[in-house]
């Protein structure tokens, strides 16, 4: 055979072999592409309590290994306890959260709107010498007293009614939510107890798509999510109970659902104080003022108290900026509902990190010793 046609025969056979290689890539990456989509629509249902399941878990596993080491070692018994714990102190005070301002929601929205058969009195006395605020209330006191109860009202239903609505809209269904919430109960007592597995198989995977960055990607998931548990949930939790009980003692009505609503808006990131100061409003209003003062002070307290407690809980979690973890709380409400409060700070907290090794390297060890091994010029 002539050296030309040899050439060409080979030539071709090469070509003939890469197009064979990528038609079987292309073919791989589409049916393994398949069968993720495939079994993520399968499991679509579940998903959500998948996520919460895991979320908790991460965050409460340092307390499951605390409490396993005082059960004399006992895995099943360390478990058992924190599902029933989950149970108690997550799921039922949740529930009965949604369930109070969902069944209690016309209620409500009646409510703001009978307040147009109400006179407002003109402010008080003692409302004008309250040290730092006494003018300024008086002020917004009187601008309302102006507007009439009507107008009051009118601006206030359609808020209410807003804000009703797009909570039912976003929790669904009351039966199946707590459905969702049994179910991740169930997902988080079955990762208590081969959490260790779980947690391997998942560094694994991530070492196995970028090596050492992937496994610290995966624990740095972790992380975030036990500084969100932490720094947006314990917090949540610590101003709502508060903020409640300072209701019930001052007598505010509704004192229960209104820390549902404050449970909720502590979760949003927007704080107690849009319920308790109305209510503080509602106390001066029907002449308690020894309540109000009191109310007053607790309000401060309360809505306040987030400015010290979620930046030193978020700091145990992990070392993340601040802005980034209430940034991707806020950003995943808002995106993915009530699971982005979790899902949103691990895929910011992970691109920070990923963004910040990436822009590192720019000043890796070859850019060094090239730097000082370049000849100085003289």
């Amino acid at each position: 055979m002539d050296p030309i046609e040899s050439e060409f025969a080979l030539k071709g056979t090469a070509m003939t072999g890469s197009r064979g290689e990528l038609a079987r890539t292309t073919l791989s990456v589409i049916f393994i592409g398949g069968l993720i989509l495939g079994s993520l629509w399968i499991l679509r249902p579940f998903l959500g309590a998948l996520i919460w399941a895991t979320m908790v878990v991460v965050a409460t596993w340092p307390a499951l290994l605390w409490l396993q080491k005082r059960l004399w070692g006992w895995r099943w018994l360390a478990a058992a306890l924190m599902t029933s714990t989950l149970l108690l102190t997550f799921v039922v005070p949740l529930s009965l959260a949604i369930v109070t301002i969902v069944m209690e929601s016309d209620r409500l929205v009646g409510w703001v709107k009978g307040l147009a058969g109400w006179h407002m009195p003109p402010p008080p006395d003692f409302v004008v010498q309250l040290p730092f605020i006494g003018e300024k209330l008086a002020s917004v006191w009187e601008q309302v007293m102006a507007s009439g109860a009507e107008g009051l009202a009118a601006r206030l239903a359609p808020y209410a009614s807003d804000i009703v609505r797009w909570f039912v809209s976003e929790v669904g269904g009351v039966g199946f939510l707590l459905l969702q919430f049994l179910v991740t109960v169930v997902l988080a007592a079955l990762m208590y107890a081969g959490g260790e597995g779980v947690a391997a198989t998942a560094r694994r995977f991530g070492r196995r798509l970028a090596g050492e960055r992937g496994d610290n990607t995966v624990v740095l998931a972790g992380q975030a999510i036990r500084a969100v548990a932490l720094g947006v949930g314990v917090t949540a939790v610590a101003q709502s109970v508060l903020g409640g009980l300072g209701l019930a003692i001052a007598g505010v009505p509704f004192a229960g659902l209104l820390t549902a609503v404050m449970f909720m808006l502590c979760i949003a990131q927007l704080g107690p104080t849009l319920v308790l100061l109305p209510a503080v409003i509602w106390v001066f209003w029907n002449g308690d003022t020894g309540w109000g003062v009191f109310l007053l002070l607790w309000t401060t307290v309360v809505g306040t108290m987030d400015n010290f407690l979620r930046p030193i809980l978020i700091r145990r979690g992990a070392d993340l900026p601040l802005l980034l973890i209430l940034a991707g709380v806020i950003g995943g409400l808002l995106a993915f509902g009530l699971v982005g409060i979790f899902v949103g700070p691990v895929l910011l907290a992970v691109s920070y990190k990923l963004l910040g090794e990436w822009i590192a390297e720019a000043h890796g060890p070859n850019e060094a010793s090239s730097g000082t091994d370049r000849p100085s010029a003289r």
